[in-house]
């Protein structure tokens, strides 16, 4: 299917040939009739992208001061690799989106396949919306005017803040597309409406949608029109919807106002304002999210949690179905804001008009419905050259940040034939795969594992499916590679052994979690040198971790596990590797807040004991500062000592041949990890991190975040089948 996308790094817009999307829990699949190109944020979009490198940065203030610490702890190329990576992906353009249900995903309810809906999904043919994000569209509603009900729903949400009264007088900075639509809701709410512009045409079509309005250009006072609009008691309220880096909206409108009047911020503007003029009115100021309540919640987004209509009366939601009422009894009316119309195949006609500056208002895009709805694979036209001796043939299952950026690039370093990529939208397996040198992509994972050329899956999807597709791919006949955690429950892990020693039975299979640290050159040079010492060593692990929003899916205890099982995992393994024997007691001390209890602790300190006699100390914090190290190792044992820090250096003190080692950029056996993996596959040999100390990991991992019982041999024999 075609679908519109932006490089950010070079600012070109792209109409992208990508599989179409799956149907997902909790989302409606929609085909797509119309979509609106809302003029403010992707006119923004392709100006930023098409900037130079030093007029990001000066857009961007905040990521440069992160860009600097990230140079200070990780080094210099791996934060500019990170840099590239980061602007290398394809930001999907559009939110304001009308089509036709084609299918409706697992609890869902409200809504049939062949319902006309309004959404806010992308410029695509096929769009995988959340239930939440979207509304059915009345019979009386056109596809091309309820392609306007997203953007509406900004004006609306706006113009709730502002709780207009019957009556008042409102004014409208900026008569732009969202100032427009906010002139016909105010109207509609029977207030009175000033409105200006710089743009005569803007003017003049607001004063045929009943606002009083006056062009800037012509040298007009707002701030003596709105006197003169209100009787000298100045307006009621100001919505500001202008798009512009000037302050004179905000300098503007409190003195506009009455006193104890309101502002409210729509569009984007300067924010060098003046207390004064708020204080001495006692004016509020507001500003306003997007099209309302639970924007940006990923309860409500994307678990589908509405909030009760008793005490949220007005969501995203339910302002998308207000918008289509006032379009219904033609309270707004969208007609007159059309300046063009593009079909999709033409979509680059479009954003050149955009990225010129034309006078436009509403750029509606048409689709055609010819898209194949089965097509749920792509050719990225790189050659599909046949297996070569040595080579394991290998496909990608997920495709996010960490795949494209560390994983992928491993792989195919370490000399693996890369042929398909799977994801669940589409957008960034089709990104990732033709820039890597995949042949196919897809979002259905089924295709990869039912192929037989494909040898190894690596899988590096959210957490929660980790177990889900590691049984899958080992039932299909697979190795695995699967990007840590191995699982979040105890019956996942039950399921994960069964499915791995079903799978031996039949031939050697491997299956190895991304354990990356124990590959590393510096714990590598470690290893060699612990083994020279006798008697029990003591390990300590400090990571200053960074706190992560509590919003954020890794702490969620379904979709991520939270912390410790998510990424605590990795540290575990690293003891236990450099320890040498198997962890024998687990204990977890956690640093909370009592208003964290639903949320899993990321402030623990984990004790291991070993069954040499050995201790080893998990410092997992995320109350630090970013300028210390973010990992480091010490090691204490038979009157030596060693000190790793961030995977760039290593320190000894007491041994007789060795002082330091250090690289020049951070190190953590990515590529080395992968290699192990393809080297044991194509050798056949044993799995580099054996089976029986993946479920150790696993189980001590659980233990320690508290997702199991107390750490206790395995009932099941996990080391038969090992090859």
């Amino acid at each position: 299917m075609r679908q519109i996308l932006q490089n950010m790094k070079s600012g070109e817009t792209l109409l992208a040939d990508v599989p179409v999307p799956i149907r997902r829990r909790g989302h409606l699949l929609i085909r797509t009739t119309r979509s609106l190109i809302s003029l403010g944020t992707e006119r923004m979009l392709l100006d930023f992208g098409r900037a130079g490198w030093i007029d990001k940065a000066r857009q961007q203030p905040d990521k440069v001061r992160q860009v600097l610490q990230k140079i200070r702890t990780d080094g210099l190329f791996p934060t500019v690799n990170a840099v590239f990576q980061k602007l290398d992906q394809p930001l999907p353009l559009g939110y304001s989106n009308a089509g036709v249900v084609i299918e409706t995903g697992p609890e869902v309810a409200g809504f049939r396949v062949g319902d006309r809906v309004v959404s806010n999904g992308n410029h695509a043919e096929v769009v995988s919306v959340p239930a939440n994000l979207c509304a059915r569209i009345p019979d009386g509603v056109d596809d091309e005017t309820a392609s306007f009900t997203v953007v509406s729903a900004i004006a609306l949400q706006g113009i709730r803040l502002v709780q207009p009264t019957l009556g008042e007088s409102v004014a409208v900075l900026g008569l732009g597309l969202i100032g427009l639509l906010s002139v016909q809701i105010l109207r509609a709410n029977g207030c009175r409406v000033l409105g200006f512009d710089f743009d005569p045409a803007k003017v003049a079509m607001a004063r045929t949608l009943g606002a009083e309005a006056f062009s800037l250009a012509d040298g007009t006072d707002p701030v003596q029109a709105a006197r003169d609009f209100s009787q000298g008691f100045g307006v009621d309220a100001v919505v500001i919807t202008a798009a512009t880096r000037s302050n004179d909206p905000i300098q503007q409108a409190p003195q506009m106002c009455r006193k104890r009047g309101r502002v409210v911020l729509v569009g984007v503007v300067g924010l060098n304002l003046s207390r004064d003029d708020f204080f001495k009115k006692e004016i509020t100021f507001q500003v306003s999210c997007s099209y309302g309540p639970g924007r940006y919640d990923p309860a409500y987004e994307q678990k589908g949690l509405d909030y009760p209509i008793g005490f949220v009366r007005w969501t995203e939601g339910r302002n998308f179905a207000a918008v289509l009422d006032l379009m219904a009894g033609g309270q707004l009316r969208t007609k007159d804001l059309v300046s063009r119309t593009f079909p999709i195949a033409t979509a680059h006609e479009a954003y050149a008009a955009v990225a010129a500056g034309e006078n436009l208002l509403g750029i509606v895009l048409e689709y055609d419905g010819s898209v194949d709805l089965t097509r749920r694979a792509v050719s990225l036209g790189n050659p599909a050259a046949a297996p070569t001796g040595g080579k394991v043939t290998v496909g990608f299952l997920g495709a996010g940040n960490f795949a494209g950026s560390t994983l992928i690039p491993a792989f195919r370093e370490a000399g693996a034939r890369l042929k398909t990529i799977a994801c669940a939208g589409g957008v960034s397996g089709a990104h990732l795969g033709a820039r890597h040198g995949f042949s196919t992509t897809t979002t259905d994972h089924r295709q990869l594992l039912d192929d037989p050329e494909i040898q190894a899956v690596v899988i590096t999807t959210q957490h929660n499916s980790h177990a889900r597709f590691v049984a899958e791919a080992l039932a299909a006949g697979k190795h695995v590679f699967v990007e840590k955690p191995l699982c979040l429950t105890a019956e996942e892990l039950e399921t994960v052994t069964a499915a791995w020693k079903k799978a031996n039975e039949a031939r050697p299979t491997l299956l190895m979690v991304g354990f990356n640290r124990r590959f590393s050159p510096l714990i590598r040079t470690a290893k060699r040198l612990l083994e020279g010492l006798s008697g029990p060593k003591s390990l300590v692990m400090t990571v200053n971790a960074g706190a992560i929003p509590p919003e954020h899916w890794t702490q969620d205890p379904l979709a991520g596990g939270g912390r410790i099982l998510g990424e605590g995992c990795h540290f575990l393994d690293l003891l236990r590797f450099l320890a040498g024997h198997p962890i024998t007691g687990v204990r977890t001390l956690a640093a909370r807040q009592p208003t964290e209890e639903q949320h899993p602790p990321d402030v623990v300190t984990i004790t291991l004991s070993f069954a040499d006699g050995s201790i080893g100390t998990v410092h997992y914090f995320a109350n630090g500062h970013k300028d210390f190290p973010k990992e480091r190792l010490e090691i204490f044992g038979g009157g030596r000592i060693l000190q790793l820090d961030n995977f760039k250096s290593l320190h000894g003190f007491g041994w007789p041949n060795f002082t330091s080692e250090c690289l020049w950029s951070q190190d953590k056996g990515h590529q080395a990890g992968a290699a192990a993996f393809l080297q044991a596959l194509t050798a056949g040999q044993p799995c580099p991190i054996p089976m029986d100390e993946l479920v150790e990991i696993a189980r001590a991992t659980l233990e320690a975040a508290g997702a199991a019982g107390p750490l206790s041999p395995p009932e099941t024999d996990v080391s038969c089948g090992q090859s």
